[in-house]
């Protein structure tokens, strides 16, 4: 385990057990969601491929538009 991550655990622990609970929560769903994405990204990589090859032609044929969060 890195210092940065015992650190954290240490602080944790003093926090209030539903305090804990709800962080002990969220880091098993990150963690899992990472999983899933690696297992998608594993199961795929000749459609990540195809669709990173289409998105670059219609960058470079100037169909693509920038993204503008503010305007979403």
């Amino acid at each position: 385990m890195t210092n940065l991550l015992e650190k954290a655990f240490e602080n944790a622990s003093k926090l209030p057990p539903q305090q804990q609970d709800a962080i002990a929560k969220w880091l098993l769903a990150e963690l899992e969601d990472d999983r899933r994405w690696d297992a998608s990204f594993t199961k795929s990589p000749d459609l990540l491929a195809s669709l990173a090859a289409e998105a670059l032609a219609e960058k470079n044929s100037g169909e693509a538009l920038p993204l503008i969060p503010d305007e979403l």
